[in-house]
């Protein structure tokens, strides 16, 4: 098992966005300084720099990751990091914002290990944000992970689908096997994914959700677990537990 370790914070600290005093960069990197001491070097510890900043640009979360990044190496730390970008690390607007798009700006990430890769989320509802029971964005979401796909080959660097997930009906089902196929097919970019969610924390009516309810599985787990058996992708896939 791999364990990612990530600050769920959005690139803020009690509401105040990193690069603005008092969470300055420099303060950012202090955090990942400290941790990476507490986990350095175990094999099966991810570092996940931030759960999906936003609202910040793209030129300012480089900074703040580079820094860490720096802080990270100094300690002798040699874990694997992933890298999200900022606009929610979306897959889906993974090249939006002209200048300040996350597919430019983010390739200015300097590691002295050269041991990361980047982390994505998609989600397949109208607006991408993972907060509905509908999937009318499932053709949206697959051609997002099939552009991931060509950027990632283009840069030589790999992925991770950190989140994505749908409800049970049908054709959100037939939707996530597509991504999973999607992202099958693209292995070698591909790092894995982590689903979300999972775990008896979260209410039975949260239509994501893939705990087994009165002892029967939830439809979308058949799918996962298919993927998951795939050749390429055996070693790679994996469930987000919790919250």
């Amino acid at each position: 098992m791999t364990i990612i370790l990530d600050p769920h914070s959005y690139a803020e600290y009690k509401k105040t966005q990193i690069g603005t005093a008092p969470v300055t960069t420099l303060a950012f990197a202090d955090f990942w300084t400290r941790l990476a001491a507490e986990f350095s070097d175990q094999d099966d510890v991810v570092f996940g720099l931030m759960n999906e900043p936003h609202d910040i640009s793209a030129a300012k979360w480089l900074e703040a990751a580079n820094t860490a990044i720096r802080g990270i190496r100094t300690v002798g730390a040699r874990n694997y990091i992933l890298v999200p970008g900022t606009r929610w690390t979306g897959a889906h607007s993974w090249q939006s914002g002209d200048d300040d798009a996350n597919g430019t700006v983010m390739l200015g990430i300097k590691d002295p290990r050269s041991n990361f890769g980047y982390e994505v989320h998609q989600y397949f509802d109208s607006d991408s944000s993972g907060t509905k029971d509908e999937c009318s964005g499932n053709a949206s979401a697959k051609q997002a992970i099939l552009d991931m796909s060509d950027w990632a080959r283009k840069n030589d660097t790999r992925v991770l689908l950190g989140e994505f997930g749908v409800s049970q009906a049908p054709e959100c089902v037939a939707g996530l096997k597509d991504v999973l196929s999607a992202m099958q097919d693209n292995a070698d970019v591909w790092l894995g994914w982590t689903y979300w969610v999972a775990g008896d924390w979260w209410p039975e009516t949260e239509p994501l959700n893939v705990q087994p309810h009165d002892g029967k599985d939830r439809k979308q787990l058949a799918a996962l677990q298919a993927a998951a058996k795939a050749p390429a992708a055996a070693k790679d896939a994996c469930v987000l537990m919790g919250k």
